[in-house]
């Protein structure tokens, strides 16, 4: 059997403690391949292009990622790139069928109804907790539990700590009424 490089070894050993434990979001090299596959409307031009760029630009993105954007992420819990989406607003369809203005905020979400009312939903990291913001008053919706649970807060002021899924969903809609079934004859 033939000796192995030093060099080799090592290279391998780095690699393998270097990708142990964080996969990360890669989410300069995600923006990179986005842009790469819509810069232009033909497939075939931003195949070529790719080709082209794709070996020195994507590899110089996976090692920004890698070494220095996932780190900063595994560490405080946010990728610096991650913010692509602050300010942008969607229209979306609501359950009463009228579309709804919802823009992306650091925090949250602004949502301005067809009748141009505001309302913001807010997430507050130190507390984990969502809250919506109505009128110049603010209420928190729910927070999450150090064991997996939820804690929200109903209308009347009670408290309902629930589960994260279906069950709970069911338990918070039965608490506030919206559960009630009526037989007709």
């Amino acid at each position: 059997m033939k000796k192995m490089n030093l060099k080799v070894v090592a290279c391998l050993l780095t690699g393998t403690l270097m990708y142990s434990s964080c996969i990360g979001s890669y989410n300069l090299f995600n923006n990179y391949a986005k842009w790469q596959r819509t810069m232009t409307s033909n497939k075939y031009v931003n195949a070529i292009v790719g080709f082209i760029l794709t070996p020195i630009v994507g590899s110089i993105c996976l090692f920004v990622d890698s070494v220095v954007l996932n780190t900063v992420e595994f560490w405080s819990g946010e990728n610096p790139v991650h913010q692509a989406n602050v300010g942008k607003t969607q229209q979306v369809m609501g359950s009463d069928g009228r579309y709804y203005a919802v823009k992306t905020l650091k925090n949250g979400y602004e949502v301005k109804s067809p009748t141009g009312e505001l309302s913001y939903f807010k997430y507050d990291k130190k507390m984990n907790a969502w809250s919506l913001e109505q009128n110049g008053k603010s209420r928190e919706l729910f927070r999450y539990n150090a064991d997996g649970t939820l804690t929200t807060v109903l209308d009347n002021g009670q408290q309902l700590t629930v589960s994260p899924d279906e069950a709970g969903l069911y338990q918070v809609r039965m608490a506030t009424g919206d559960g009630r079934f009526f037989a007709l004859r």
